[in-house]
């Protein structure tokens, strides 16, 4: 089903991707990567798009980027995923089940919102704010170990404290409380170290936190939907299958 705009709150853009879901369908916010500089376009829409087709609403949030520094990006994050379950799209969202998408600096986006990382604005860090789910693709994970300098220049800037550090780094943010978790990464990616959702997916496990992890063997950064790549191409459909177990699909 194409996805299409709607009228959004002020300050970001959010589009959905299955205006005609069944009543009370989940919600999926889409967290396109770039580093914190730009948004991936084939990592915003299209992954949309396959969402809808799962009966799932699916938003695009691009999110603000450099040179605008944290708690910016967490903000946007946060408005839209409140603004979702709150209904203001007047779409037939199910506020119980609304979750989150995101890959490599998105995906640090993702798992930010779902270690509930405060913003440091009351009306943002409320209890609607936090995702029932988390989906990370290729995420940048850690701020400390095995980093990817790009995204924290542009996030933080270039001389960042080691408590900015260690409070953004999110395997250091999950708790009891963090949401399920499907994970997937490829074990020679060169620009984020499969080490992230490594570090990620063993604090889920400490925290008794259910979580699904996939490390494909062979796959470059920024794959996407991965159409066409051998064996990484698996993942939209071991997502869906996690999905379903989860009751989020008709």
């Amino acid at each position: 089903m194409p996805a299409r705009r709607s009228p959004a709150p002020p300050a970001a853009d959010r589009s959905p991707a299955n205006p005609n879901a069944g009543p009370r369908s989940p919600a999926i916010l889409v967290l396109p990567g770039g580093g914190y500089e730009r948004h991936a376009d084939h990592e915003a829409e299209p992954v949309a798009e396959w969402l809808a087709s799962l009966g799932i609403h699916a938003f695009v949030l691009r999110y603000r980027v450099s040179p605008h520094r944290h708690p910016a990006p967490l903000a946007d994050a946060k408005a839209a995923l409140a603004w979702i379950r709150r209904g203001g799209h007047r779409l037939a969202v199910d506020a119980s089940r609304v979750g989150v998408l995101g890959f490599s600096a998105g995906g640090h986006l993702a798992a930010t919102l779902a270690g509930s990382v405060p913003t440091g604005d009351d009306t943002l860090d409320v209890p609607e704010s936090r995702p029932d789910l988390a989906i990370l693709c290729y995420p940048v994970v850690s701020f400390e170990t095995a980093v990817h300098q790009g995204s924290i220049n542009n996030l933080l800037g270039a001389e960042p404290s080691g408590n900015q550090l260690a409070a953004l780094s999110a395997e250091l943010t999950v708790t009891d409380r963090t949401p399920p978790a499907f994970i997937w990464h490829t074990f020679d990616d060169p620009a984020v170290d499969v080490e992230h959702s490594l570090r990620y997916a063993l604090a889920l496990r400490k925290a008794a936190v259910p979580a699904e992890l996939h490390v494909f063997p062979h796959g470059r950064h920024g794959l996407g939907l991965a159409a066409g790549v051998a064996g990484v191409e698996q993942w939209t459909g071991l997502c869906a299958t996690w999905l379903s177990g989860h009751g989020w699909r008709p």
